[in-house]
């Protein structure tokens, strides 16, 4: 099914892009996997791989076996098994990569709990996937009401019609157990269908849901990341970013996933560093860690006391200080060590204008200037002529 933007065609498939693009209303290429193996021949003897992935909406994906024997590309839309009735997808990945996704998130290739694929979806099942698919929006809307008159704390972010409309999962989060027995009834007589309820987790739901990041890129949870690692405000601090919970939380309210991004590095470069809470022993006193700078290699210290002025020195210097006070040596001061350090001149580079020397104002519009009137200069010289003469004659 297409998008908002580009709609559905009477074949199931997106009439603006056609599967080959990629825009951030309704996730056409949501959690896409690309085929490096697609232009691989598989050796002599080997059979092409039968499970093919299927995805449905807002990035829940399957997978099922071709049991068939059909001819299926990326992008076909086909009828799959469920538990009652059929659901109908879009396949997004086949051949042997799918083989390495399943076994990469541990899907089993044999038992009972097997999904297979009925056939390629017809028109009619198209047509019935879509009118269901265009009713959830207001379900939606009514649903929330129903929550709020029965006063469960809950919120109901979305709804998943099933392929033949036979049933349909509402995805809730909620931040206690919630009773909604009474609200399945409820549900049931207003919507006449298969109700099931589904709670996920709120990075789940931003997942599902999407939206632009701080960044001003589309979520990663809704684009490429497929497993949800816990974050905590340690990763912050290693990367000595401020503890501000509007800046590091994202649109799930739980802390951005990409500040575990870079962490290795930063644990990394910051095993080169002496530890921070090590003193500093010096003939004028003890002397502590106040701040670090990862990327330059520079510490700052100040004597317990004098907290306002800080002494800057190379992570290098604090390592020769903590060798010697070791030894049961102190240094004289940290001024010695500070004064040492160089400030590297941020040196200005000099832009040359490589089409010529023309102005970068050139085409501006400049002002006219003022042009004096020439009557009323004659005007003056004439009456301060005569009065010249009169003191000549003087």
């Amino acid at each position: 099914m297409g998008c908002n933007s580009c709609s559905t065609g009477k074949d199931g498939q997106p009439k603006g892009c056609k599967n080959n693009g990629t825009c951030g209303t309704d996730s056409c290429n949501k959690l896409t996997v690309f085929d490096w193996l697609s232009n691989m021949n598989l050796p002599n003897g080997e059979e092409p791989f039968d499970w093919v992935e299927v995805r449905y909406k807002n990035g829940r994906k399957h997978y099922y076996k071709n049991t068939e024997n059909l001819t299926l590309n990326i992008g076909d839309v086909v009828a799959t098994q469920a538990q009652y009735g059929h659901d109908v997808g879009t396949v997004t990945l086949t051949g042997e990569l799918v083989r390495v996704q399943m076994k990469r998130k541990k899907v089993p290739f044999n038992g009972d709990e097997v999904l297979k694929i009925y056939r390629k979806a017809s028109q009619k099942d198209i047509d019935i996937w879509v009118s269901a698919r265009e009713k959830e929006e207001k379900m939606k809307v009514k649903a929330r009401q129903f929550a709020i008159d029965l006063n469960l704390k809950m919120k109901i972010s979305d709804i998943e019609y099933q392929g033949d409309a036979s049933k349909a999962t509402f995805y809730y989060t909620a931040e206690e157990r919630v009773d909604f027995r009474e609200l399945i009834k409820i549900f049931a007589r207003e919507f006449k269908t298969r109700i099931e309820m589904k709670q996920v987790g709120f990075r789940q739901e931003a997942a599902r849901l999407g939206g632009i990041g701080s960044c001003g890129r589309e979520l990663c949870c809704s684009t490429w990341l497929t497993d949800f690692r816990s974050v905590s405000t340690s990763a912050a601090r290693y990367q000595q970013l401020s503890l501000n919970p509007q800046k590091l939380a994202g649109q799930c309210g739980k802390l951005k996933c990409c500040l575990n991004y870079e962490l290795d590095t930063y644990l990394e470069a910051i095993n080169e560093f002496p530890k921070t809470d090590i003193k500093l022993e010096t003939q004028k006193g003890l002397a502590v860690c106040q701040k670090t700078d990862i990327f330059k290699g520079i510490m700052w210290y100040a004597y317990e006391g004098e907290w306002a002025n800080w002494f800057k020195i190379t992570k290098d210097q604090a390592k020769e200080i903590i060798a010697q006070n070791k030894k049961n040596k102190k240094v004289a001061s940290l001024e010695e060590f500070s004064a040492d350090v160089v400030e590297e001149e941020h040196t200005k580079t000099n832009f040359e204008n490589v089409v010529g020397q023309d102005s970068l104002t050139r085409f501006d519009s400049k002002k006219p200037k003022k042009r004096r009137n020439n009557k009323r200069r004659k005007s003056r010289n004439k009456r301060r002529k005569p009065q010249n003469k009169k003191n000549n004659e003087k």
